[in-house]
This record gives structure tokens, sequence and C-alpha cells, in this order.
């Protein structure tokens, strides 16, 4: 169950005074904690969704360039040696990778330049024992670790019970995105590995603010926006016990059952499941006409599931 909370400030680190957040049925009184409204400006760089700099997208550069840039921002921090480079970019590198490296590079530092004089100065050469190229940045230049921080600040605040606050956290989490990771990224088993990681951290994200939503008691529209994250993700099981929740809670026991029947469906054709036991609990609180049992599932999936996506945060840039 979700513990009754103490205020903390915006990074959820320990609590110092009593709040007066309303709770919704279920669950104990939340804090009031601090606003945690971002007024940082948009970050120079970004890679949640399609790449872009300074909210322009690089889809005119050739793709190795981006894929190069790519790199460096998830490696922002350390320099790439020529070699590991060349496995990032092919599973197989051609023998003339290094070269082939260097002029898209050169490309690359170009066409920065192209987006602000100067900053393809950032794109650096490194010589020596760790021969190679790194990108210069600083982390609030980068929407990665903001989106990292944000998310961490919103699971904070949802094992806390301060639920409106992890809204709003999470809320800016998802914000930062405009797609799925990887687009026209090389199949590579680098990039293959970054692109399940982070697009599964999006989708924890997601998982997490919908949680939030219904314990906050704002579930207007939010049936359409898990629906349309069960369009992209159809075997996550608790989404679907998240939308069976909302309707169950707005008293549409009909929808409530169309979603347990879609999902009870798809994973017996699909995966050769059964219902899994969440669902079907949602449909005995939904034919029970319970609201506070469909809550009350909801809170006590919340601990859960916070601490099985602290076991697999988005990983750290510079990993």
């Amino acid at each position: 169950m979700i513990q009754s909370p103490q205020t903390d400030p915006p990074d959820g680190s320990a609590p110092h005074a009593v709040g007066n957040e309303p709770a919704p049925a279920g669950c104990s009184t939340p804090a009031t904690p601090p606003d945690t409204h971002d007024e940082r400006p948009d970050p120079r760089f970004g890679v949640l969704g399609q790449l872009s700099v300074h909210g322009r997208t690089m889809s005119v550069t050739s793709p190795v360039r981006r894929a190069v840039l790519t790199a460096c921002l998830l490696r922002y921090g350390r320099p790439i040696g020529n070699a590991e480079f060349s496995e990032i970019l092919w599973d197989d590198p051609p023998v003339s990778a290094t070269a082939n490296l260097r002029s898209h590079v050169t490309g690359l530092r170009r066409d920065l330049d192209e987006v602000e004089p100067g900053l393809g100065d950032r794109m650096r050469t490194y010589r020596g024992a760790q021969c190679g190229y790194g990108l210069e940045i600083a982390p609030d230049e980068f929407d990665l670790p903001r989106f990292t921080a944000a998310v961490q600040r919103g699971r904070n605040w949802l094992l806390r019970g301060s639920h409106k606050s992890a809204v709003d956290a999470l809320e800016q989490a998802v914000g930062l995105w405009n797609g799925p990771f990887g687009q026209d990224l090389p199949p590579t088993r680098w990039f293959n590995a970054h692109i399940a990681g982070l697009n599964n951290a999006r989708l924890d994200a997601y998982q997490d603010l919908f949680t939030a939503s219904v314990l906050a008691g704002r579930t207007t529209m939010l049936a359409y926006r898990i629906e349309s994250v069960i369009a992209e993700a159809p075997y996550r099981q608790h989404l679907w016990e998240l939308l069976a929740a909302v309707h169950c809670l707005h008293g549409d026991t009909v929808s409530t059952l169309s979603v347990v029947s879609r999902c009870q469906k798809l994973f017996a054709e699909d995966l050769g499941l059964d219902l899994p036991p969440g669902i079907e609990a949602m449909r005995k609180a939904a034919l029970n006409w319970d609201r506070e049992e469909a809550m009350r599932l909801v809170a006590s999936r919340t601990q859960d599931s916070a601490e099985r996506c602290q076991c697999r945060r988005p990983p750290r840039p510079s990993s």
C-alpha cells in the first residue's frame, strides 16, 4: 500500500513537513509538495524521438551522420574510440571504417554549424591513447538527463502518495518525447540495445503517469491516452488494468467488460496465456459496482510496479 508521506523537496529526498493534498479513496493523505514546473529553456540536443538540435529535426543530414551524433549524445562527456565507434555504426565494419568515420564527422560539424554557428566545434577530436571523437555538452543541454530526472521525481512522489505532483513531474518527462527512439538508426547490436532500453523507459514513464493520474482523480481523456499507448505496446498487462480501472471508476461496466474481453482474446490468441489475474480482479470490481475496490487494486500495484521500474532505470547517457 502507499504510505502517508510528508512534504518533500522536488527531487523526492527527505521529507520535512506535513501537507494537506486531498487523497483519492483508499489512499492515505499525502503532502502538498512545492511546484515542480520546469522553468529551464528547451534542451539544445534531443534524442527522445527524432534527433533534433535546437528543436530542428536533423533529417536533412545523412543517416550515418545522425547515428554518429546520436552515439556521441548517448555517451556525452566521454570520447568514443575509433575502434568502438566502428562497432557502434557497423556490426561488420568495413576496411575503410576509420576513414569513413572521419569523413562523416567532418560533415556533421558542417551540419551543426548550419544550425548554430560554432556548434560544430563541440564535436571534438581526441588523439593519443583514446583516439576518437566526442561531443562536449552540459547535462542541461540534453533531453535524456532531463527525462531521467523527471521520471525519478515522479516515481518518488508516486511512492510517497503525492499523486498530483507525480502527475506533474511525469507529464514533464513524457512531454520531452516526440515519438519512439531509434528512428532511422543503423540496426546494429549497440543501437538495438539502446532502442529497446529507452523505449521501455518511455513506456514505463507513461505507465507511471497513468497510475498517478488514476490515483489523483485526473481521469478526463485518460482512457483515450491509455488506448493510444496500448496500440503501441499491446502486451503490457498493467496498461490493460489501468484502462479497465478508468472505465470502472467512471461507473461504465460495459466498457470495463469490453476491455477485459479484448485483453483476454489478445493474450490467448497471440501469447497462449490466460487472462492476467489483475484484469480478472478488475472485472469482478466492475461487476460488483465497486469503485473503491478498483482504486485499491490500482494503489496496491503501485509499489511493486515502481520497484520493478527502479530496477530498469533509463540508461545513463554516458554509459
